[in-house]
């Protein structure tokens, strides 16, 4: 049989190895299937919690991701110092409670910014070994704030942005998510040039203009069925600029879990990983729509 679909030229038809992956990869597909399984429940979820909750439960999920994304980042920079592990969502949750309890004025941001960088050298200077990774821990403090607390924020700033608020963390949500959707199916069926396998082996080019691809298509929805105020021309090219951050955030986060030797953040949802494997592209996409909204409309 073999012989005949390569007598055929089936061997390289696209829709031929389309078929074929769905056939014969079963462990994938299972994969597949359990990932799909997830998003059938978390997304309706996410919706619910954007249109017709009171704003508080949305909140409520930015601190999870908060909690379960800091204790993730600290696993992989801090894997022997179940101390600063159990300490960061603590620190990060109390600092975004401050912030959304004292008001977008609160002095909070500024005062984690000053205060974080030196709280974190005398923490490392107190617990210095194993003194290789020294330097990588005193930064994680830092740079762990901004990176999870930063977007998490920013997100509920969107959502409270008017009537057009949660369609605005919808696009962010759109942008990351179908490029990711787009660019694993390009990737599995049509995949053949490594994007950057230093870092993650399994990127493809092909993988990665399907995922720009799925992010354009993201943007397309958003102004054709639920955000008319987003003009197509510069949705497009948010898109564009949107999806490339977003896949610089996925290849971001592999690079830390490949310099730390973790395969997946964690595993809280099953055929996705941990938090930081979903929000990775989320972690990007989000202050650059912010922008959007605040300096280009």
């Amino acid at each position: 049989m073999s012989v005949l679909y390569l007598a055929l030229g089936f061997g390289h038809n696209p829709a031929f190895r389309f078929f074929r992956g769905l056939v014969l990869t079963s462990s994938a597909n299972s994969n597949l299937f359990i990932r799909l399984a997830t998003a059938a429940v978390v997304v309706p979820l996410i919706l619910g919690l954007l249109y017709g909750a009171h704003p508080a439960y949305f909140y409520g999920l930015t601190l999870v991701v908060t909690a379960v994304g800091s204790w993730e980042l600290f696993r992989m920079t801090h894997p022997h110092d179940r101390v600063a592990q159990g300490l960061a969502p603590l620190v990060f949750v109390g600092v975004s409670l401050g912030v959304y309890l004292g008001g977008w004025s609160s002095p909070w941001p500024l005062a984690l910014a000053i205060a974080l960088p030196m709280v974190s050298l005398v923490y490392t200077l107190l617990r210095p070994l194993p003194l290789e990774t020294a330097a990588l821990r005193v930064t994680t403090w830092g740079f762990g704030a901004w990176y999870l607390l930063g977007p998490t924020l920013l997100a509920l700033l969107l959502k409270e942005n008017g009537p057009d608020g949660p369609g605005w963390v919808l696009v962010c949500l759109m942008i990351a998510w179908f490029g990711d959707t787009a660019g694993y199916f390009a990737g599995r069926f049509l995949g053949r040039h490594k994007l950057y396998p230093l870092v993650s082996p399994n990127k493809t080019v092909e993988g990665s203009l399907g995922s720009l691809g799925g992010s354009l298509l993201g943007i397309s929805f958003a102004h054709f069925v639920y955000l008319p105020s987003l003009p197509l021309g510069p949705g497009l090219v948010l898109g564009v600029v949107a999806g490339a951050l977003g896949q610089a955030g996925d290849l971001g986060e592999s690079l830390l879990k490949r310099s730390t030797g973790i395969k997946d953040s964690g595993g809280i949802l099953p055929g996705h990983g941990g938090i930081l494997d979903r929000i990775d592209a989320l972690l990007l996409v989000t202050p650059i729509v912010y922008a959007y909204t605040h300096f280009f409309r």
